[in-house]
């Protein structure tokens, strides 16, 4: 895994030893001898990682990462603090100021590398989602990358895992004045606790008496219920191996045995905040995503969605040799409605129809609006002879009731012309829709408030028009 990793110190040693080392491992360096230059770096995207001196003049490590951590655009950038310093009220002042770790000199190599990979990998999958949601903002949602940005790192729902019940109950006792705990002794019986329940965290320990602790956080990393859970080790000192292991199986941070509380609370909330960072986006996401192919007004399909839909439906009918037709709506003189009730008067007409179509259609079958009055059902395994009954059903249903202007307290009466038309051998997508249109057509200019069904042939040859009685 290659990335650019900004290295900060205003000793240019320091820099240089830094920057050896890191380009021996084949990462691209980037270096800053001051806060203000890393800043800018960071805020024009220039780096993936961030390396940070602790002890520099004017701006400080800790004013760099909280100033990184505060703005929307660089937020999601993983930052290591590295200092002299190894209190845990040091590491704890670097953590609170949002540092995702808190490195001491001399720095070991090994677990430098095992972290900034580690790091990395989390960053790959929050670029990802950034990159998708860059559209999003023009879509009316709020600004995904600010809102996720602001998470205070409390309130978790933790599941804490360990077979010592006194080092369980301490931890126990730290947490649960700031997020809802739950306790397990039995790592496996764990496993499937945190696939039933809605966790957002599972601290564990990596030492149990019969059990491997290493399987545990590979087994909640492999599940699908659980794989963006935020993980947590807990450690002894000797275990550096299979700290390191843990890392690269997806463990996102560790602590030490004897656990400072503040420490343990500081590392809980950073990786908290992290989750949610993620898990905001992802909903944000889904958000978009159902924008993009979903009509705002009426609640169904849009144009997009139906296109891109339509032609992988007509694909199978065609390979598996099953019936597909298509219905093509638009409601009689809807110009005047809008013209009469206004916009609002228009809209509600447009949902109300939209309801209708929707109850007198199977669930199964694609309904979509197509544009301003214009509405598509596309229907599965449905031969033309059932298009012509269901579609005989929504003209009496609109036709029988009139519409209902909440705005305008009255009622406005409303009809729909209807085309239809069944797949014939060898037609397109485009084929079926022109076929329909015509036939749509063809109930406008023969009284309209009626269904017509297309001729079964070419796009070219004119719709037969009839009434339905």
């Amino acid at each position: 895994m290659t990335a650019r990793i900004l290295v900060v110190d205003d000793h240019i040693a320091n820099v240089k030893l830094l920057e050896a080392r890191l380009g021996a491992e084949y990462f691209e360096v980037l270096t800053a001898l001051n806060g203000a230059d890393a800043l800018t770096f960071a805020e024009t995207g220039q780096c993936d990682l961030v390396i940070s001196d602790v002890m520099m003049p004017g701006m400080d490590g800790y004013e760099l990462c909280r100033l990184l951590k505060a703005g929307a655009s660089t937020a999601h950038l993983p930052v290591v603090l590295v200092t002299a310093l190894d209190q845990p009220a040091d590491r704890v002042r670097g953590l609170d100021a949002g540092a995702d770790d808190f490195l001491t000199k001399p720095i070991d190599e090994t677990a430098l590398f095992a972290r900034v990979r580690s790091l990395l990998r989390l960053k790959a999958v929050t670029d990802e989602l950034r990159a998708r949601l860059v559209t999003s903002r023009g879509l009316g949602t709020a600004d995904p990358f600010a809102q996720a940005a602001r998470d205070d790192g409390k309130g978790g729902r933790i599941l804490l895992v360990d077979d010592r019940a006194p080092a369980l109950e301490r931890l126990r006792q730290t947490l649960a004045p700031h997020h809802v705990v739950s306790v397990e002794r039995d790592p496996q019986k764990a496993v499937f606790t945190a696939a039933q329940t809605d966790y957002d965290m599972v601290i564990a320990s990596l030492d149990f008496k019969d059990a491997d602790g290493l399987r545990l956080f590979s087994q909640v990393r492999s599940l699908e219920r659980t794989r963006q859970l935020a993980l947590l080790a807990i450690a002894e000192p000797h275990d550096r191996a299979r700290i390191l292991r843990a890392l690269d199986l997806g463990v996102n941070d560790y602590l030490m045995r004897p656990i400072d509380r503040n420490e343990l609370l500081a590392r809980v909330r950073t990786q908290l905040r992290r989750k949610r960072y993620s898990d905001r986006l992802r909903d944000t996401l889904q958000t978009s995503l159902e924008l993009s192919v979903r009509d705002p007004l009426t609640g169904l399909s849009n144009r997009r969605y139906f296109d891109a839909h339509a032609a992988t439906l007509l694909t199978e009918a065609v390979r598996q040799r099953r019936p597909l037709s298509l219905m093509m709506l638009d409601l009689d003189r809807f110009k005047s409605i809008n013209d009469t009730y206004g916009h609002q008067g228009g809209d509600a007409v447009l949902s109300e129809f939209a309801q209708r179509i929707a109850s007198a259609i199977r669930g199964e079958h694609l309904i979509a609006r197509l544009g301003g009055e214009e509405f598509a059902v596309l229907m599965q395994d449905t031969a033309i002879d059932a298009v012509e009954r269901a579609a005989e059903r929504i003209r009496q249903l609109v036709a029988a009731v009139p519409m209902q202007l909440p705005q305008a307290g009255r009622a406005a009466p409303v009809t729909v012309s209807i085309g239809i038309a069944e797949l014939i051998p060898s037609e397109t997508l485009e084929g079926l829709i022109a076929r329909a249109d015509a036939a749509l057509y063809a109930a406008k200019s023969t009284g309209r408030n009626r269904v017509v069904r297309a001729a079964d042939s070419r796009v070219d040859t004119p719709a037969t028009a009839r009434q339905i009685a």
